[in-house]
């Protein structure tokens, strides 16, 4: 008796899971209806592709100006709520208080970073240049979503990180959400996703005009015009949003404004640039070994790691609350930023912060954490920046007053250390401080920091915090194109059979038992090319035809050319094979190209298989899986031969998935598959669909096209099946043809470059 309960239980259990999965697939079908309802009633509206990315545009830069000040009083809110709380408790507690409140915190960051979204880790920087560059401008949501709360929970608890990078990444997340939303194509995915950072940037920074500038340098990469008015727009509208909620007033307040008083002064501007190229180098090489150190260790958890970060962090805000009487270890520091640039930090204490938030960082990120280096760099440049003005008192006599101008440009020299955006790096502090008296200064100290890191430190940070991820983002510099690198000869097929001319259609199909090639070369007795014929063309013909009379004239390509001619010549005769000959004889037969071996030959190039994101297809990245299926009917296992190649001539996409009879296996057939029967009346009658298909691999209708090829060559699929959430939908399938067509005009394109 309890064995049936319990058995009954189980029945029941699997009863009911089966009905919540049901009700949710039909939740997500209803859901996914709706969406495309209320796209196509936007489309309505919107009839042309331009206003639809123009309303777009308006609706980011409000949607992100209000998302950035949410973010920005959040972190606040946490920050009294925590930090702030301990570092003010009474007694001797405060200590104790401020060492476990940013451990908690990156315990608890860490444990919802590895076990709920891992797309959440780090600055935010590196995830939206990648999703630019590589995946046509999506960014998830889910990782943005995550990111908004795990960064105000480790900000606010006290990890020294700041907001702006995830500023970027939470708003890029938002814009693709409303790209998707409204169905906008996946060509301008990519080019509204700027427009986000943009926005982003401008709310957290109270900097409209350092946002596009940061945008295009670091993003972009280049000056992009189809780009750069959606960036300012969206850009001015949040920052307009920004300004209207938390106050027109600069993120950092100077109280007095600054000049070049002394000319002399220039000197230690100068030297200030090369104290800070050094320091950035410092800093960005600490936290990049750092990291690695943290992901090769297994002493530690990686859901512990962070609380690593957050255990430092609060030692050294002890240590210097309790010997130099002041904060700014924690967070972004911009209380004790102000201080500095109002001259009213000592030496010591410069010096001492400057070292303390550069350890303080390097640790609170490289454990894991969710935050960005933009405040702790500003804030490491300023404390150095004070410094130097010291040593310019000490040397010239000045006055202390310049104190604070000398940390002010010390900010812009290390950010334009770190980050690389020159101009950036001067635009940015105009803007934040309010002030422009220091222009000459500015740029010579930054300068003199970008073009030092620049040497000590080619690859900057955010692109090396991606290679150690194992990203490898395109360079915008001309570049040996993959196509160029190989030859003919190292693409082609040189396995291939011929038949000749003065052969019989009953001979050539003898010789040709067993083989699948769409195309026979013809040759004479003395080995010249003469001709090729079609293998249908060759199954349809009488026993008794000569190849002499079915053949036609071939097209051919030289073994030793580069394989960037080929394409142009493939794609102007409009055909899927060349016959390669020996340029030495000009007509020897060596090999045969086809679409399938250029295809492998760029994933062997660009190292597709290995790496699919890293594929250098530019003005492709944008396209997924979805862009290039198209419908294809079911038929069942048991279909007879005739009826197979009805279905086939009706489908759109020249396949039809079949399902086997035993209900479990699922296949494929392309017309390529059942051309070579057709002639033979017996098999005719004894074949049916499942003789003939071939296995059907599946790919997520997300999938990069990069992603797409992968798939064919790893393994060797006449077709993929496009897995979508639509229920009750025809199969969507890619098949091997269709991306080959799709390749070829970009292959032809890119050649001819």
């Amino acid at each position: 008796m309890p064995c049936y309960l319990s058995s009954l239980m189980r029945s029941e259990r699997a009863s009911m899971n089966d009905q919540i999965r049901v009700v949710w697939q039909r939740a997500r079908a209803d859901a996914s209806r709706a969406r495309e309802r209320a796209s196509a009633l936007l489309r309505k509206h919107l009839p042309a592709e331009s206003q639809h990315l123009f309303a777009l545009t308006i609706a980011v830069g409000v949607v992100c100006g209000f998302v950035a000040v949410a973010f920005h009083l959040g972190i606040q809110a946490a920050e009294s709520f925590l930090i702030e709380r301990a570092l003010t408790a009474p007694g001797g507690s405060w200590m104790a208080w401020t060492i476990v409140t940013p451990t908690l915190g990156g315990l608890l960051a860490g444990v919802l970073l590895t076990y709920v979204v891992p797309g959440a880790r780090g600055s935010g920087i590196p995830q939206v240049k990648k999703a630019f560059a590589l995946e046509g401008g999506r960014v998830r949501f889910r990782d943005a979503f995550g990111k908004f709360w795990l960064s105000i929970l480790q900000i606010g608890s006290g990890a020294s990180l700041g907001r702006e990078g995830p500023t970027v990444q939470i708003c890029a997340g938002a814009t693709s959400l409303l790209a998707r939303a409204t169905s906008l194509p996946a060509k301008n995915m990519r080019r509204l996703l700027p427009v986000g950072v943009a926005a982003g940037i401008a709310a957290a920074f109270n900097a409209p005009i350092a946002a596009v500038t940061f945008t295009i340098e670091e993003i972009v990469g280049s000056l992009d015009h189809a780009v750069l008015s959606g960036v300012v727009v969206a850009a001015a509208l949040a920052a307009v949003i920004e300004r209207g909620v938390l106050g027109v007033h600069p993120v950092i307040a100077v109280q007095q404004v600054y000049g070049l008083d002394h000319p002399s002064s220039l000197f230690s501007y100068a030297l200030l640039g090369v104290a800070g190229g050094l320091v950035s180098v410092a800093f960005t090489d600490s936290l990049l070994k750092l990291r690695l150190g943290f992901r090769k260790s297994t002493r530690l958890p990686v859901w512990a790691q962070p609380a690593v970060g957050g255990l430092v962090t609060g030692v050294l805000a002890v240590v210097v609350l309790r010997f130099l009487g002041t904060t700014g270890v924690t967070g972004g520091g911009y209380e004790t930023l102000g201080k500095a640039l109002a001259g009213q930090l000592g030496l010591k204490a410069l010096l001492a912060l400057c070292l303390v938030k550069m350890v303080a960082t390097a640790f609170s990120y490289s454990s894991g954490g969710a935050g960005g280096i933009f405040a702790p760099s500003l804030f490491i440049g300023a404390m150095l920046g004070g410094a130097v003005g010291y040593l310019d008192v000490a040397m010239f006599q000045h006055e202390e007053r310049q104190l604070g101008a000398f940390a002010l440009v010390g900010m812009g020299a290390v950010f334009a250390g770190v980050v690389r955006a020159p101009i950036t790096s001067v635009l940015i502090i105009f803007e934040m401080t309010g002030g422009y008296g220091l222009v000459l200064p500015l740029m010579l100290a930054n300068m003199t920091s970008y073009v030092l890191a620049r040497r000590l430190r080619p690859v900057p940070i955010y692109e090396a915090l991606l290679e150690q991820d194992g990203v490898v983002l395109p360079h915008a510099t001309p570049r040996l194109h993959a196509l160029e690198q190989l030859t003919v000869r190292e693409a082609m097929t040189s396995e291939v059979v011929s038949v000749n001319a003065h052969d019989t259609a009953e001979q050539a199909r003898a010789a040709l038992a067993g083989r699948s090639f769409e195309l026979v070369p013809v040759i004479q007795a003395s080995g010249a090319i003469v001709g090729a014929v079609s293998l249908f063309a060759l199954r349809q013909a009488p026993p008794t035809a000569l190849m002499s009379a079915l053949m036609h004239e071939a097209q051919t390509i030289f073994a030793d050319l580069p394989l960037s001619r080929a394409v142009v010549r493939m794609n102007d005769a409009g055909a899927r094979q060349l016959l390669v000959l020996d340029e030495s004889t000009g007509s020897r037969l060596v090999g045969m190209l086809s679409l399938t071996d250029l295809v492998r030959a760029h994933a062997r190039a660009a190292g597709t298989v290995q790496s699919p994101r890293a594929v250098g297809l530019s003005g492709l990245s944008e396209l997924r899986a979805t862009d290039l299926a198209t419908s294809s009917p079911v038929v069942s296992g048991s279909t007879p031969l005739d009826e197979l190649v009805s279905s086939l001539g009706a489908s759109p996409s020249g396949a039809v998935v079949v399902s086997a009879r035993d209900g479990k296996t699922t296949g494929v057939v392309l017309l390529e598959h059942v051309r070579e029967f057709l002639g033979d009346e017996q098999l005719q009658r004894m074949l049916v669909a499942e003789d003939l298909m071939r296995p059907l691999p599946a790919v997520a209708e997300d999938a990069t096209l990069a992603e797409v090829i992968a798939s064919c060559v790893e393994q060797d699929a006449p077709a993929l099946w496009v897995r979508t959430t639509t229920l009750g939908a025809q199969p969507q399938l890619i098949t091997r043809s269709a991306l080959g067509r799709v390749l070829l005009d970009w292959y032809a394109r890119e050649a001819r470059a």
